[in-house]
């Protein structure tokens, strides 16, 4: 297997052309079905947020509503952790997903009255929103949520009924940087994890997650705090 060195160059070495060529060839258009926003049966949307993309939510959506801290935006992703006696998570991840609401569906997610769905926070959606239903075939790059159903070169689609349409040579470039983008981040995320990585052996019924800027709490919190 090669290193996540090796794949991060490849990453910052893609041709946004070429993705784009990929994109336009699978074709795709957001038919705002709300598939990738929300849950299905039990299981929880999941879709992972970098930290800085955290804080940037946080931010933006304080602007516009309420106040809201981490927690209102992220959650330590479920992969890895344990049920407690009381039905509480607990144990070690490496990873932030955007939050849920008690539906299992994104706290973002919002439906008219007609339930067409829609992104409250739309402007400022992380990098796996602004790319799906796409990712690139490289190891250490996160794949989302619906099983990979076409692929042309590094350019993998995931199920969802918006694709197969045409998509215009201006949306498909902008779609294309930022999945060349977000592939980068995401390899730089992982070294950053792997370098820093302690162990930190919660106590019990505690959470840790471990992101490229250390050890934190579930809020968010560096733990040496």
């Amino acid at each position: 297997m090669r290193s996540l060195e090796a794949e991060l160059e490849q990453a910052r070495s893609l041709a946004v052309d070429d993705l784009a060529d990929a994109i336009e060839s699978i074709g795709f258009e957001c038919t705002r079905c709300g598939a990738c926003c929300t849950g299905h049966g039990e299981d929880e949307h999941t879709a992972t947020v970098f930290p800085d993309e955290v804080r940037e939510l946080r931010d933006a959506t304080t602007n516009r509503e309420d106040d809201r801290d981490w927690r209102d935006v992220a959650r330590p992703m479920p992969y890895g952790l344990s049920e407690t006696d009381d039905g509480d998570l607990e144990g070690e991840t490496f990873e932030w997903a955007l939050q849920t609401d008690d539906c299992g569906n994104c706290t973002f997610y919002e439906e008219d009255d007609d339930g067409v769905g829609a992104c409250v926070a739309h402007e400022d959606r992380p990098l796996i929103c602004q790319t799906y239903p796409f990712s690139v075939a490289l190891a250490g790059t996160s794949q989302p949520m619906g099983e990979a159903v076409d692929e042309e070169g590094v350019v993998r689609a995931h199920e969802c009924e918006g694709l197969g349409r045409d998509i215009s040579r201006a949306d498909a470039e902008e779609l294309a940087r930022a999945l060349k983008e977000r592939a980068v981040r995401e390899l730089e995320e992982a070294i950053a994890v792997r370098d820093t990585y302690r162990p930190a052996d919660p106590d019990p019924g505690e959470i840790v997650v471990y992101d490229s800027e250390g050890a934190k709490r579930a809020d968010g919190t560096p733990l040496e705090d």
